[in-house]
């Protein structure tokens, strides 16, 4: 459904992102923030179904900084190498990508990030230091950045997951009090991913569907009936 197109950062950096129109006009934009996994097929299919639900949307494929075209899959060599990709990237840079990101899909209208894992994290930071009207983190770990997040934020994380156990959760809650968080009974770390052995089919729809409804209340127009997110909850 998109195709990769070529973007620059305010350094001059080249790279690449994946672009997908919506089948009518757009409800606004969405930046999709890659994995430990690069670009891959399930990022990509991720910014298609945001597009299929009415969104520009758009991955920038971050690992561009360190060589063009790294995707990977998820067995435990690949895991490792991506968590080594990740440790490279500074996080400064990564900000000016996801700048570059969201200002190719302004013209879509109100902007949101979500992220996933390593892209929850920097979905985070962009709620904290980008132009943006909300984001999203699927089980990010999120760190103090120094300052809080400008706009309302949407937290993912499941109450399995031995890389953000409970007492993280926690953590995150207690930097962020004001977040809208989901905790979902049983679900591991990457439950979203369908290509994944921690997929969990009943927690992805529901967060997606949580996801869906907080882009729609927070990406309308001034004084068109914009409301608060729900206060979040089990499950």
């Amino acid at each position: 459904m998109g195709e990769f197109t070529t973007l620059m950062a305010r350094d001059g950096h080249n790279f690449q992102a994946y672009l997908a129109a919506p089948p009518a006009k757009s409800r606004g934009g969405v930046v999709v923030i890659q994995e430990i996994f690069g670009v891959n097929r399930h990022i990509r299919s991720v910014t298609d179904g945001f597009a299929q639900a009415g969104y520009t949307a758009i991955a920038p494929a971050l690992f561009d900084r360190i060589r063009r075209g790294i995707e990977l899959g998820y067995s435990a060599a690949e895991i490792t190498e991506g968590r080594n990709y990740a440790h490279e990237l500074d996080p400064d840079l990564i900000l000016k990508d996801l700048a570059a990101a969201i200002a190719v899909i302004a013209h879509a209208g109100h902007v949101a990030t979500v992220g996933y894992c390593f892209g929850g994290a920097q979905s985070y930071r962009a709620a904290c230091r980008l132009p943006i009207q909300c984001a999203v983190v699927y089980y990010g770990r999120v760190q103090d950045d120094g300052t809080s997040p400008r706009c309302p934020v949407l937290y993912h994380f499941g109450d399995a997951d031995q890389s953000i156990p409970p007492q993280e959760v926690a953590r995150i809650q207690a930097l962020h009090p004001h977040g809208t968080y989901f905790i979902y009974p049983g679900a591991g770390h990457g439950f979203n991913c369908d290509l994944r052995s921690s997929y969990d089919p009943a927690a992805a729809a529901l967060a997606r569907q949580r996801t869906l409804e907080f882009l729609e209340q927070n990406l309308q127009p001034e004084g068109a009936g914009r409301s608060a997110p729900a206060t979040g909850g089990q499950g």
